[in-house]
């Protein structure tokens, strides 16, 4: 099975999904298998694997290790066409709606098709749509765009209903790694009463509670990243995957 389609049943059946962001240059590898059974067992979905920047991790190095730790599915969450590896199951072909740079909209995916055909991994086509979260976040700063206002829901809907209708698989609501604030709820209502694919909602979500809100307004996958860095949060994962697995709440 297709790892969108995987993802689309585990929508159907949990209410929403439940992804984990590795960073190679964050995340010590000799605690790296320990980490990703933790997750396993807590309810985890899936890992995202990339960054914004490669400065001390191996990238295909990494993605091997994941891929042999886990049964869950490996998915790339590029940070630059280097970040390709047939180790993964699929990969995220980010595009930077939100922004004008040609080159995250349209030029850099020019560079990277042909490698991530040789792959042989599943591209899933995404809309990245960076909201503003209260500082400058490595995301924004590197693709070289301004994010969408917080306060305005109306543009994110309009972005992101315009994205459907070219053809993309997924909404990608990204407030950034390490945001101070989250995609605010009524941005993820804006967004999902206008659109008719799953939406992904990433950064500053540092808590159950905060995550079961954004399923309730309307995400259909969850992301959680450095968060999880600090080993002393490990055992909170359970609690993040039963409040995003909202169905499977209520069936209990």
């Amino acid at each position: 099975m297709k790892i969108y389609n995987q993802l689309l049943n585990t929508i159907k059946e949990k209410g929403a999904a439940y992804l984990i962001l590795l960073d190679p240059d964050k995340l010590s590898e000799d605690r790296l298998g320990v980490f990703l059974k933790h997750c396993e067992k807590s309810g985890v979905d899936g890992f995202l694997v990339g960054g914004s920047l490669m400065i001390n991790g191996n990238f295909k190095s990494f993605v091997e290790k994941v891929k042999i730790n886990t049964n869950l599915p490996v998915i790339i969450f590029p940070g630059s066409i280097t970040q390709v590896s047939s180790f993964a199951d699929a990969i995220l072909f980010l595009s930077v709606v939100s922004g004008r740079n040609p080159e995250h909209l349209i030029g850099k995916h020019v560079l990277a098709a042909p490698s991530i055909k040789k792959s042989g991994i599943e591209p899933i086509s995404t809309a990245y749509i960076l909201v503003e979260s209260g500082s400058t976040t490595t995301a924004v700063y590197m693709s070289g765009s301004l994010p969408i206002p917080r306060n305005k829901p109306d543009i994110a809907a309009a972005t992101a209903l315009a994205s459907e209708y070219l053809g993309m698989k997924f909404i990608y609501l990204e407030a950034g790694s390490g945001a101070d604030n989250s995609i605010p709820n009524e941005m993820i209502k804006a967004v999902t009463s206008q659109c008719s694919i799953p939406v992904i909602v990433g950064g500053g979500i540092r808590s159950p509670k905060t995550a079961k809100e954004k399923v309730e307004n309307g995400a259909s996958i969850i992301v959680t990243g450095n968060y999880f860095e600090n080993e002393n949060n490990w055992d909170l994962i359970k609690d993040f995957a039963s409040s995003i697995h909202i169905k499977l709440s209520v069936e209990v």
